[in-house]
């Protein structure tokens, strides 16, 4: 039996490599972060915006009741891996085998999340979601959709000022690319934050896990408040197998994330190839 795994440890270093993995889900609100379980409830408590009145000296001012906007999170995903070491004690003591190991593990459960939060791209306000582009448009003039997405969003009392990011298909990445390469750069400031590039405030960065109907591709500009997003290693365990000489890894991700700010998030419909 592994008498010497470390899951405190592992588990630490699984979470932090795996934010490192994430790309949709890497820009979102993580705020309601914690130690999290499957099929919890996070309560997300919104801040509503008061009325200005105008102050005229000698009235008085009149108190509104905001009310409560708050929505709630549920704890719906749950991946998980289980693999197969010779001698797990030895194994740690093996400079980089174990990161080895639970780097492909990572990066397997870093495409599931990513695919989550692609999806709710179908939970976007009807009239935040663009018609249908063709390939062809889209390589002929391919800011267009992002700058129809900053309209909307800016129109929706976003701040010019705000950081958007636009995760866009392959193809439209390659588009902008081939037509304004001063877009693009080695930055590792940009790199850090997933993006090839950056036009006007929006980070411009690639994903193969965006939402696709069968006839569309569904592209995501939106802010970092657009969804909300919290994850956790909620296990992470060594047992020794039943038939063989050796130990079983096996690590389980607990995930939730949800649209809260629906008026953040524009989505661009991109018609995939014939």
């Amino acid at each position: 039996m592994a008498s010497n795994f470390k899951p405190m440890y592992w588990s630490k270093y699984c979470q932090t490599e795996l934010k490192k993995e994430l790309v949709l889900a890497n820009f979102c609100d993580y705020k309601f972060e914690g130690e999290i379980k499957q099929g919890e409830r996070l309560k997300i408590v919104g801040a509503v915006k008061p009325t200005i009145q105008k102050y005229v000296k000698g009235k008085d001012l009149v108190p509104e009741d905001l009310g409560d906007n708050s929505q709630y999170l549920d704890i719906t995903e749950a991946d998980a891996f289980s693999f197969n070491v010779e001698d797990i004690d030895r194994a740690q003591s093996m400079e980089g085998y174990l990161e080895t190991e639970f780097d492909e593990a990572k990066t397997a459960l870093a495409e599931e999340a990513d695919k989550f939060v692609g999806k709710l791209a179908k939970k976007a306000n009807p009239d935040m979601i663009s018609s249908s582009t063709t390939q062809a448009n889209m390589k002929a003039a391919p800011l267009e959709t992002i700058d129809n997405a900053h309209v909307a969003l800016f129109n929706n009392d976003v701040s010019n000022k705000t950081e958007l990011a636009a995760d866009l298909a392959p193809a439209h990445i390659v588009a902008i690319k081939s037509k304004l390469a001063n877009l693009f750069t080695e930055n590792v400031e940009y790199i850090k934050r997933g993006a090839v590039g950056k036009y006007s405030n929006t980070f411009l960065r690639m994903s193969n896990n965006l939402y696709d109907d069968g006839t569309d591709i569904y592209e995501m500009v939106r802010t970092k408040k657009a969804i909300a997003f919290t994850n956790s290693f909620d296990k992470l365990e060594t047992k020794r197998h039943p038939f063989r000489f050796c130990d079983i890894v096996s690590g389980l991700h607990v995930y939730g994330a949800k649209v809260v700010r629906p008026k953040e998030l524009y989505v661009i419909k991109l018609k995939k190839a014939s």
